[in-house]
């Protein structure tokens, strides 16, 4: 077990990245003196040690290992799809000639389009899982929390978590062979410590925030464009399960009629389906009743 945290907190591609957390929590700290709050109000045993808490630290080994197992090697690799865009581009529209752009106009164009576009496929998605009863079983697994913590980010079901790869490897994929042909070998990502520049930029926004009980806002007019921790808290509150799908820009929900960007108030967080244990996570959405999934 202990090797699967290790991974975690020094990888940059995942929520968990040292870095991450550390950004997180100078954030967290400074809100609490700015609001001349007590720590023991975000940091006691009512939240960490809740029975909701404890089932996410423990689900969070099982899920990596399914994942690791199972997940990963089922999942489009981005670069196959990639591969396939360029050269179906190529067969269906003949030779394009790369457009004589400078290197580093290339990427950090093709930087933000990555950001973009697999914000927007995360974004619809997402709503989806809420929206299609069967894709619902499935995600009502994150929303089955209740408390916020750091680990609740990865409370997802295994199917979902295959959706979302899927996705990824599409949307990658997809941008990535378009600039390809019509750049050729000259893209490349801007990067910081080995992740696209606009997702560490995100990641280091407060990122674990959105999964905690510190409902720390942007300026108002900010949250038209960004999702703040405090708005995706109140996604997963009961109340607020409609709105705010979006994972880093709010532009979507602006645009799509789903954005919430009230005042800091009291949430309740958890659906009324409770799941105590891993084995309940991974197995609820699976039942099935008088013949059909229920």
């Amino acid at each position: 077990m202990d090797f699967i945290a290790i991974e975690y907190f020094f990888n940059a591609h995942q929520r968990l990245f040292w870095l991450y957390i550390l950004a997180s929590f100078l954030i967290a700290f400074g809100y609490i003196l700015y609001k001349r709050e007590p720590l023991s109000r975000y940091f006691n045993a009512q939240i960490w040690w809740h029975d909701s808490a404890k089932t996410d630290y423990i689900y969070f080994v099982v899920v990596t290992i399914i994942k690791a197992a199972v997940i990963v090697p089922l999942v489009l690799s981005s670069k196959e799809v990639a591969l396939f865009t360029a050269v179906t581009l190529q067969e269906f529209l003949g030779y394009f000639s790369p457009l004589d752009w400078s290197r580093e106009a290339i990427m950090v164009t093709f930087s933000l389009t990555l950001f973009i576009v697999s914000d927007l496929t995360r974004y619809w998605l997402h709503r989806l899982m809420h929206t299609i009863p069967f894709l619902w079983r499935f995600h009502r697994v994150h929303h089955s929390a209740e408390v916020l913590n750091p680990l609740t980010f990865y409370r997802v079901h295994p199917v979902e978590n295959f959706l979302f790869g899927l996705r990824y490897a599409l949307s990658a994929g997809v941008v990535t062979g378009l600039f390809i042909y019509v750049f050729g070998a000259r893209i490349g990502l801007v990067e910081i410590v080995g992740v696209n520049l606009f997702v560490f930029i995100f990641a280091m926004m407060g990122s674990n925030l959105r999964h905690s009980h510190i409902p720390l806002r942007f300026p108002k007019l900010m949250e038209q464009w960004l999702i703040s921790p405090y708005m995706h808290q109140v996604h997963h509150s009961k109340e607020g399960t409609n709105h705010n799908f979006g994972g880093a820009l709010a532009i979507w929900d602006r645009l799509f009629k789903s954005l919430h960007v009230s005042e800091v108030k009291t949430l309740d967080f958890g659906i009324n389906i409770k799941h105590n244990s891993a084995w309940e996570l991974l197995s609820e959405p699976l039942k099935i009743k008088k013949g059909n999934m229920i």
